[in-house]
Order: structure tokens, then C-alpha cells, then sequence
């Protein structure tokens, strides 16, 4: 399983929200790019990088922290928030991001996501769902919507979708561990994904739990920030 660790961009700053609201916001480093070498010193090789301010203004906004990241480390990053155009999407893969979370688009404009997939190749995209009650939210968990979390994935099923990132918003910044259930109902539904599980991480039991369950990934914030679960523990677990 791959361990990655993210960081929240939100007035050029490492952050967390609580639950997606944008009102309960914690700061915890003035420089994500510091942050991020952090990661990578802890032989972290991945990194899920969030623009809250785009997820917010519905375009990507911290264009220098993106830069400064690719430039200074080699972690491989997914990066999502307010991706909406082709330009950004090929400024992203021309800056060296890996991967490409897309959620609001998929939902609202499933067309432009499949086109992207077939323009600039799928395996540079990843799903974004962000799930209460396996149903999805978008705009930064601020828009609900009829969608199921299994109705979306299903809309892909012929693009050549091989990686989904979901979050469960009830669990998320809460610190009570993951929605064990919801990544067991999607490994068995979907083995052929790459699934990495989001939300309410706290501990290494919890790690080894979703790699028990067979999750892709598991991507791990407030928990790192808040010591609860320390670089060197996972150096020496997975």
C-alpha cells in the first residue's frame, strides 16, 4: 500500500479543514513547500496536494507553490483543486504533476472529463470523489448532489479510470478513523481499481487495516500535523 501524506493549500499556507468547512481552519506551516521537503526526507515518495483556494474559486490559484514543490523535491505529486480548463490541465502535466484529481468536473461535465482522459491519457487522472453516506459532494464539499459514489465510478467504467481518490467527509479531520465499510464495498466491487482511501486516518492500526482491506493508497494529513502518526513509524511499517 502507499503511504501519502497531503498537504491543503489555503492563503499560500499548509492547512486542514474540519469536514470541508472552510470557516474551522487550522494552520500548520506558513510554507508547504517546507512541508513538502519534510515528506520527501522521510523517503515519502508521493504527495496529495490540495489548492483550497481553487477548489473554492473554481480555477487552480497557487501556481508558485506548485512550481516551487516540482522544482525542490521529486515527490510524486496528484494535485486537485479548480482544475476546470484544457490550458491548466496541460500547464499542471507540463509543470511534471503526476496526476490530476478531478471531482466538480466529472460531475457537472462527465464529457470534458472523458475527453481528457482520451487527449492527455487517463493514468494522468484520478477520480476525486468526496463522499457522506456514499453520496458525492462537490465545489469543496460545499455543493451536494443525487450522485452516488458507485454511480460516478460507473460512468467511467469504459474510459480507462484506473485510479479513484475518496474522501469520507464524515471521517475527514475528525480523528475517529477511516469508513472502513465504504473502501471494503469499493475493493469488492471494483478490485480493478487503484482506490486510495481519504479521511479520519489516525493511527498505523488504521493503516494496516486499509492495507488489509487491499486499498491502493491511504492519504494521511491532520494525523501527520498532529503527531499522531510520526514519518518515522511509517518509515518502519510500510
Amino acid at each position: 500500500m502507499v503511504i501519502i501524506p497531503a498537504i491543503d493549500i489555503l492563503g499560500g499556507k499548509c492547512v486542514r479543514l474540519t469536514q470541508g468547512n472552510y470557516l474551522d481552519v487550522k494552520i500548520y506551516g506558513s510554507n508547504p513547500v517546507d512541508v513538502a521537503l519534510e515528506f520527501q526526507n522521510a523517503n515519502l515518495d508521493y504527495l496529495h496536494l490540495v489548492d483550497l483556494d481553487g477548489a473554492k474559486k473554481g480555477n487552480v490559484v497557487n501556481w508558485e507553490i506548485i512550481r516551487k514543490i516540482q522544482e525542490y523535491t521529486a515527490l510524486k505529486v496528484d494535485f486537485g483543486g479548480g482544475v476546470k480548463s484544457d490550458a491548466e490541465v496541460e500547464a499542471l502535466l507540463d509543470l511534471g504533476i503526476n496526476q490530476i484529481n478531478v471531482g466538480s468536473i466529472a460531475v457537472k461535465e462527465p464529457a470534458k472529463f472523458k475527453r481528457w482522459m482520451k487527449s492527455f491519457g487517463s493514468e494522468n487522472f484520478i477520480l476525486s470523489a468526496d463522499v457522506r453516506d456514499d453520496n458525492v459532494l462537490i465545489h469543496g464539499w460545499l455543493e451536494g448532489t443525487s450522485l452516488t459514489i458507485y454511480e460516478l465510478i460507473e460512468q467511467f467504467a469504459e474510459t480507462g479510470l484506473e485510479y479513484i481518490n475518496c474522501t469520507d467527509i464524515s471521517s475527514d479531520g475528525m480523528m475517529m478513523g477511516p469508513n472502513f465499510g465504504l473502501y471494503k464495498k469499493l475493493q469488492k466491487r471494483y478490485p480493478h481499481l487503484k482506490i486510495n482511501a481519504s479521511g479520519g486516518i489516525t493511527s498505523i492500526d488504521d493503516l494496516k487495516q486499509l492495507e488489509y482491506i487491499k486499498v491502493h493508497g491511504a492519504i494521511i494529513g491532520k494525523s501527520l500535523y498532529e503527531k499522531k502518526i510520526h514519518l518515522n513509524d511509517l518509515r518502519a511499517n510500510f
